[in-house]
C-alpha cells in the first residue's frame, strides 16, 4: 500500500518547492504535445535516447504509463530578477534535475516499479550516444512528461497544483508513477 502524504513529504524534504498527488485521470496522451517535440526547440529531437523518436511511439508510451495506478508531481520554482533572467532559469532547471534524480533513487529503493517522467531531455551525458551506441545509463535516464504526450499545465491543473507560480517565476515540473 502507498502513503501519498509520506511521498509528498519526502519530495518537500528533498528540496522541491511544491509536491502533490498526480491524479491518474489527468494523464491525457496527446499527439499534439508529442508533435511539438519534432519542432526541436530544445535541440534534442532525434539526438537523445530519452526523446522522440528514440523513446518510442506515443502509443507505446501511453500503454506503459497506463500500467500505473497513482503518482506524485514535484516542482522547483525559481524567482527571476526579470523576464530575461536566463541564469536563474538554468540554475533552477539544474537544481530540479538533481533533486528529481536523487528523489527517484530514494523512491526506487522503497517501491519495486517506478516510472519517472522528467522535465526536459536527459542531460546525464554531455553528448548522448543516440543513435550510434546504446544508452550509457539506461537505469538513470528519464523521458520527459512532454515526450509522453502530456500537456504539463493540464496535468497540474487537473491534479490540483499550480503550473504558473506568478510573475517573474520559472517552474520546472516532473512526476513519477507507481503501482
Amino acid at each position: 500500500m502507498y502513503d501519498i502524504d509520506k511521498l509528498v513529504d519526502q519530495a518537500l524534504a528533498d528540496g522541491f518547492a511544491a509536491a502533490g498527488e498526480l491524479k491518474i485521470e489527468a494523464l491525457e496522451f496527446l499527439p499534439e504535445v508529442r508533435a511539438m517535440c519534432s519542432s526541436d526547440k530544445c535541440n534534442s529531437y532525434g539526438k537523445n535516447w530519452s526523446c522522440p523518436p528514440a523513446c518510442g511511439t506515443l502509443e507505446e508510451s501511453s500503454e506503459k504509463a497506463r500500467q500505473y495506478s497513482f503518482g506524485i508531481i514535484v516542482q522547483t520554482i525559481g524567482q527571476l530578477e526579470d523576464d530575461f533572467d536566463y541564469e536563474t532559469i538554468m540554475e533552477t532547471a539544474q537544481k530540479h534535475k538533481e533533486n528529481f534524480s536523487n528523489l527517484i533513487k530514494k523512491v526506487k529503493s522503497q517501491y519495486k516499479d517506478v516510472l519517472p517522467m522528467s522535465a526536459g531531455a536527459c542531460t546525464i551525458c554531455s553528448t548522448c550516444t543516440y543513435p550510434d551506441s546504446p544508452c550509457r545509463f539506461p537505469e538513470d535516464s528519464m523521458v520527459s512528461m512532454e515526450a509522453y504526450g502530456l500537456f504539463v499545465n493540464s496535468v497540474c491543473e487537473k491534479s490540483g497544483m499550480k503550473y504558473n507560480n506568478g510573475k517573474n517565476t520559472t517552474t520546472f515540473t516532473s512526476c513519477y508513477l507507481l503501482k
